[in-house]
């Protein structure tokens, strides 16, 4: 499986231009299309924005990759080739990097898609008055005077990127990454179209007002319900283009979804949890299940808000070791999900998780030393640990916090309360602290052990049980400017798992139904599972 995890990305070949072949729907010779070259797909929730400088969710980036195109993209193994950007080039040891866009980019509305754009966008991001949930994503990829930007301290136009002509952009950084040019994959590093949004305001999003520089245009949506984007004319390389539409429909449940596959009405859905194995023998062309760069697990509210019992590291390790992590995979989820007992997965580029001590332990010996610890706590029988377990409206989340709920009332006597929120309520819960143990996934936003790390920093905007340690501070700073931070990475790792700031539960899996007519162009290869409509095409059944 190692072949398919190790993501090679250019951003590391060195100082020289890189320039990768031109990307779109490859359809082998000798496939004959379907006359039909619609995707349909299934949502469990309302996306957070498809604004590239506000989106914060999977599925908001999902459609932006659609209706906006950055520098840089992937292509269906992982690698990066060129976007906006032709080429791209580290120079000055990595500290500065320079892109020569194509200047055959551009907007729905025909203007030319330029550096400016980008110079804009990304002033945008990490403008305070932006108020984006990303701004700190601007500090983490280390431009010059990003973290004063984001304080306030400095005019968003003093932030480490210029645009010395229109197809020329140039980033100073302020520590060497080897990895920037892949970070630059990401939604909220996607230009947007000034005078539209100084126009329309927060309005611009909508399909009357939109302009965009993707493969396809909004042409309609319904909150709640779906979301529709057609294929770009004026999109650079609309020629190598086949899906010509593109629908996703907000389904919340995900047995309605399943039943409505097989209706013919989705071309794609979750598979619900335990359904695997039955879907897979009965439908082995259309059940999928493969490895991606995501994480589940529970975060503790370690804020002064958050509970009193939760603040000692003993209670913290107690309901993670007795969280029986092989029974949710393989008894409620069964879809080749990976028991994780550390934050990064197995799946990241050129990292190894350690393995840490817990982990070498067997579930009764973990069963055990969490009874040890909870009483050395000073909860028992006579005074048993209480608290609410927050998640996200899901069958699935449902099932998994029921099931650790019963082992952790079993084994230590512990009264765990379930509470469910739909998914923008339960953002901005997390985000403000009003919740004891909460249900949290994070997907790398680039194929790099630090974009699982980095959330454990006391500053990181996504570190919502603001837990705070001052070594894995250092340690993620120093990972930065380090020849090889795999020391630093594993470091933090096992500091995380002394700590336990986190319950890790599982590393995900892809598990999905997928139409047999569009099978052979998914990105299974992909573990960030950055797919693009334009790769994809229908086959005839």
């Amino acid at each position: 499986m190692k072949s398919v995890m190790k993501i090679l990305t250019a951003a590391l070949v060195g100082t020289t231009f890189l320039v990768a072949p031109t990307f779109a729907a490859k359809v082998p010779e000798g496939v004959k299309l379907a006359e039909d070259q619609t995707f349909t797909y299934r949502a469990l929730d309302e996306h957070s924005s498809i604004d590239p400088q506000i989106v914060e969710d999977v599925s908001g980036s999902d459609i932006i990759r659609d209706l906006f195109e950055g520098l840089l993209n992937q292509d269906a193994n992982g690698n990066l080739i060129p976007g906006v950007a032709e080429s791209w080039e580290a120079s000055n040891g990595n500290l500065t990097y320079t892109f020569k866009l194509r200047k055959n980019a551009k907007w729905s509305n025909g203007d030319p898609v330029t550096a400016h754009d980008f110079v804009y966008a990304w002033r945008r991001l990490a403008d305070p008055e932006t108020a984006s949930p990303y701004s700190w994503y601007i500090e983490l990829m280390s431009l010059e005077n990003a973290k004063e930007v984001l304080a306030g301290e400095k005019d968003p136009s003093e932030l480490g990127v210029s645009a010395p002509d229109d197809y020329t952009l140039v980033v100073n950084l302020t520590a060497p990454l080897p990895y920037f040019a892949a970070m630059t994959t990401h939604a909220s590093t996607f230009p947007t179209p000034q005078k539209i949004i100084e126009k329309y305001g927060k309005e611009w999003t909508k399909p009357e007002n939109i302009v965009s520089n993707g493969a396809y245009v909004l042409t309609e949506h319904v909150p709640n319900e779906r979301l529709v984007r057609e294929r770009n004319p004026l999109y650079w390389n609309d020629a190598e283009t086949v899906i010509e539409k593109v629908t996703v429909l907000v389904i919340n449940d995900d047995n309605t979804a399943l039943t409505r596959y097989f209706a013919g009405e989705l071309d794609r859905t979750e598979i619900p949890s335990g359904e695997y194995p039955r879907l897979k023998e009965e439908y082995p062309d259309q059940a999928l299940s493969f490895p991606r760069l995501c994480s589940y697990y529970y975060t503790f509210n370690l804020s002064d808000s958050g509970p009193e019992a939760f603040k000692d590291k003993r209670v913290r390790q107690a309901l993670s070791y007795a969280l029986d992590r092989n029974i949710i995979t393989e008894q409620v989820l069964k879809g080749g999900q990976f028991p994780a007992y550390t934050f990064t997965p197995a799946a990241t580029a050129n990292f190894t998780p350690p393995d840490v001590e817990y982990a070498k332990m067997t579930q009764a010996e973990r069963d055990a030393k969490a009874k040890e610890l909870m009483e050395a706590a000073g909860y028992n029988a006579d005074n048993p640990l209480k608290f609410e377990l927050l998640y996200n409206t899901s069958e699935g989340h449902k099932k998994i916090a029921t099931v650790a709920a019963q082992m952790w009332k079993q084994k230590l006597g512990v009264e765990a309360t379930l509470a469910n929120q739909e998914w923008k309520v339960f953002l901005e819960t997390r985000s403000k602290q009003d919740f004891e143990l909460a249900r949290s996934g994070w997907c790398g936003d680039y194929n790099e052990a630090s974009t699982f790390l980095d959330l454990m920093t006391t500053p990181s905007g996504y570190n919502d049980g603001k837990f705070s340690n001052a070594e894995i501070d250092k340690l993620m700073q120093d990972a930065r400017t380090a020849a090889d931070p795999n020391a630093n990475y594993t470091k933090v790792e096992e500091i995380m798992a002394e700590e336990m700031p986190i319950i890790p539960v599982y590393h995900y899996t892809a598990v999905f139904m997928l139409d047999p007519g569009l099978v052979d162009s998914w990105p299974v290869n992909n573990v960030e599972q950055n797919w693009y409509s334009r790769d994809l095409y229908r086959v005839e059944k």
